[in-house]
């Protein structure tokens, strides 16, 4: 019961092409590969755009993290040490 049979996938295919008609299929086949491609330059794009943000974070100082000096002082004021 697990997977579908070569007389499943003709079922199958014949019901696609009664229902949309032989007309339809090359058009529909033609938008989902259109699909596909800007869905994969979109997620090219985000992935450019992470890489470039990630690359810019580590050329500039982080202004949220203390230097060598800061945590010196910290820990000649900590009273614990």
């Amino acid at each position: 019961m697990g997977s579908l049979s070569a007389w499943h996938w003709l079922i199958v295919l014949a019901a696609v092409l009664l229902l949309f008609g032989s007309a339809k299929l090359p058009q529909m086949a033609r938008s989902l590969g259109q699909s596909a491609r800007v869905l994969k330059a979109e997620a090219r794009g985000l992935k450019d755009d992470e890489k470039a943000a990630a690359e810019r974070d580590q050329d500039k100082p982080d202004a949220g993290k203390p230097g060598p000096q800061q945590v010196e002082d910290k820990q000649r004021d900590d009273p614990k040490n």
